[in-house]
């Protein structure tokens, strides 16, 4: 990671309240182009709120966000996907009287020309090979591992430059989880700058540059993945040690 380069995410100071509960007290996080970066945290300690804010679904009282070097303060949720910053929200929120096919084509609504569709399609369906398997059922009957691979998969169907990733894991067991960070890694490895919130914070770390530490709506540490993994408070708080 070159730091003299601009960042492709910088959050300044970020405040976020629901009603007179603050939520996000003041964080500021840089993430660089290529990056995996993971948040990390106990239940509650602000990562989801943040993300909301980062993504415009949730106003923010102070602070700023910029993405690509410009403030997105204000910025529409479907305008930010216009520009390349995309979210897999925690619960995976799939079309469920959709086929899979259907929410990839949704997924791909700022790409309306078949060829880019077709490609698009050839790429989930060589990442996610079971959702191929099922191309033409209702992603409503399907398990939540196989919701959160169309969940994915429709997210990539915009071609983000940032993806954003909120609980990726939840609820899905040790197989299917090890087939979400795979594909994480590889999403990584092609260039896709990766934002991850993730509760197996051993997991998360392992497959990150850089991590941050957030505890009641405050960044408490940042570091290379690599050592806040071995940091023993890190251990303690977070990894079961």
């Amino acid at each position: 990671m070159n730091t003299t380069k601009q960042p492709i995410l910088s959050i300044k100071g970020l405040q976020v309240a629901y009603g007179g509960i603050q939520a996000v007290k003041g964080v500021d996080m840089d993430v660089y182009d290529g990056e995996l970066i993971t948040l990390i945290g106990a239940n509650g300690a602000g990562k989801t709120t943040t993300l909301k804010a980062i993504t415009g679904l949730l106003p923010y009282k102070s602070g700023d966000v910029l993405f690509q070097g410009q403030s997105i303060k204000g910025v529409k949720p479907w305008t930010l996907v216009e520009r390349g910053l995309v979210m897999v929200p925690e619960g995976r929120g799939v079309f469920a009287r959709m086929t899979i096919v259907e929410n990839l084509q949704m997924g791909a609504y700022l790409h309306s020309d078949k060829a880019t569709f077709a490609r698009g399609v050839d790429y989930a369906f060589e990442t996610f090979p079971r959702l191929k398997e099922r191309a033409n059922q209702l992603a409503g009957t399907m398990s939540g591992g196989e919701q959160q691979m169309l969940a994915m998969a429709r997210a990539l169907m915009s071609q983000p430059k940032l993806l954003i990733l909120d609980e990726p894991s939840m609820g899905l067991s040790p197989v299917l989880t090890e087939v979400i960070f795979k594909v994480i890694d590889k999403v990584s490895k092609e260039g896709i700058t990766v934002v991850l919130v993730e509760q197996n914070a051993n997991l998360a770390l392992q497959a990150a540059d850089r991590g941050y530490v957030m505890d009641s709506g405050n960044m408490i540490m940042t570091g290379n993945a690599h050592d806040l993994l071995t940091d023993p408070k890190v251990q303690a708080a977070y990894l079961g040690a």
